[in-house]
């Protein structure tokens, strides 16, 4: 007993620290690619909940619960929180892209971008990267949200300008007019 107590008690001390240990990592790491405040608190609560998980399962363990047991009360958790999202997959893929994206994509707000798609050109600035979208400002003045689940299936071009985006743009003749507008009006 006294031993299953000090288990316990040198897993709280270890899950405390690396708790810490991550959230201070996911903000430095957010901070390093001007992520948006919000966007770093949701990406630290959500792997703070899977730490969590894993916490939980080990004091399980350490208190004597069968892996039988355990297995049949995350199966059946699991299940239901299946049947629960199979119908709002395209959330859930959305939300796993969301946290690929803070973690590994090559683009951060305020660059100039492309996605490739064959069906319409999505070329502006990456004004904001959401939880469901990467939001970017076209340069003919539209404003698009691309779902983040398709921003990753997609090829991305990275443009060193405005003026570079410009160059492979096929609204240039439009969107320069439209500068030079924006360009008057706030010299005004």
């Amino acid at each position: 007993m006294m031993v299953q107590i000090g288990l316990i008690a040198l897993l709280v001390v270890a899950y405390i620290i690396v708790s810490r240990i991550l959230k201070s990592s996911v903000n430095l790491l957010g901070q390093k690619k001007f992520a948006n405040e919000v966007r770093i608190t949701y990406v630290s609560k959500m792997l703070n909940l899977g730490f969590t998980a894993i916490f939980v399962l080990l004091i399980c363990l350490v208190l004597g619960i069968g892996y039988g047991q355990l297995a049949i009360f995350f199966s059946s958790v699991f299940a239901v929180v299946g049947v629960a999202l199979f119908a709002q997959w395209s959330i859930l893929s959305n939300i796993t892209a969301s946290l690929i994206i803070f973690f590994g994509f090559p683009y951060r707000v305020g660059d100039w971008v492309k996605v490739v798609d064959k069906d319409d050109e999505i070329l502006g600035q990456v004004l904001e990267i959401s939880t469901f979208h990467v939001i970017i400002h076209r340069l003919s003045g539209d404003i698009v949200t691309y779902p983040n689940s398709l921003i990753l299936q997609k090829a991305v071009i990275r443009f060193e300008s405005r003026e570079a985006a410009q160059a492979m743009s096929q609204f240039t003749a439009s969107s320069t007019s439209t500068n030079k507008v924006e360009d008057q009006s706030a010299s005004s």
